[in-house]
């Protein structure tokens, strides 16, 4: 049992390894191919384009884990609402629309 484990793990590591190293060899390429033809840029190394590929990942993915199942959000969502009240759903809803860039005329003018 613990060595079919540790062989799972081993499986999963060489994977990691091996989806990395393609993502990082995609995003050199890709670099190298359009970078200094449209801008002038330089070449980068495979170093540089995992380094790239990291720092896109912090900065507009985060290393998040999914959330559940597909689906599982929305059916969450639904679920909760099936629960709520008549008054808690038109709260909601009012609430929904005061938020944002754009609120309500009401919620306007009560602030």
């Amino acid at each position: 049992m613990n060595m079919r484990r540790a062989t799972r793990i081993l499986k999963f590591a060489a994977i990691a390894v091996l989806v990395i190293a393609l993502a990082g060899f995609i995003v050199m390429q890709l670099w190298n191919w359009l970078t200094p033809a449209l801008f002038g840029w330089h070449v980068i190394t495979f170093w540089q384009a995992l380094g790239i590929l990291i720092l896109s990942k912090i900065l507009f993915g985060g290393f998040r884990a999914p959330s559940g199942p597909p689906g599982f959000v929305r059916a969450r969502m639904m679920e909760r609402w099936a629960e709520m009240t008549p008054e808690e759903r038109q709260k909601w809803r009012q609430s929904m629309r005061d938020c944002g860039p754009f609120p309500s005329p009401s919620a306007q003018s009560k602030a």
